[in-house]
């Protein structure tokens, strides 16, 4: 019997993980499984700028790609990867603020708030951080409240 109980509940963590990671996939700004377009989400905040990633030092973490510049940098992820992984799924944090929406981003164009990753719309003259700026405190709030509405 506790064989059986065992196995009940080992299959019922499996399947949960495995829902999740599939909702993840599903709302998250992905290529291919990979995030912020192959960029290492640790670089932000250790070297202070964004770093496109190598396809050899990457890990997958609840079904997202995250590339790294460096083994440093993977490991970092490693210890605390919720530390760095950016906001809303990687989408972009002003849209997500101002109407909702799932927008893509320009991965050298962000912001980091309270040692959280945020990033933003940034082409044909719609620098989108410039405007969040303007009304951060009530654009992050909304982008807060909306993104729950994706991932719940």
């Amino acid at each position: 019997m506790k064989k059986f109980t065992l196995l009940v509940l080992l299959f019922v963590s499996v399947v949960s993980f495995a829902q999740n990671d599939s909702k993840r996939i599903a709302q998250y700004n992905l290529e291919n499984k990979i995030a912020i377009l192959g960029y290492d989400p640790v670089a932000y905040f250790i070297q202070g700028k964004p770093l496109k990633g190598k396809k050899e030092i990457s890990v997958s973490y609840q079904g997202v790609i995250y590339n790294f510049s460096s083994n440093e940098n993977k490991e970092a992820f490693l210890k605390n990867p919720s530390k760095y992984e950016p906001q809303y799924g990687g989408w972009c944090a002003y849209a997500m603020g101002s109407a909702g929406e799932k927008v893509e981003i320009n991965p050298e164009t962000f912001k980091i708030i309270d040692g959280k990753l945020y990033l933003f719309y940034n082409a044909y003259f719609n620098n989108t951080l410039k405007s969040w700026n303007k009304d951060e405190n009530n654009l992050k709030s909304k982008a807060n409240t909306n993104w729950k509405k994706f991932y719940k």
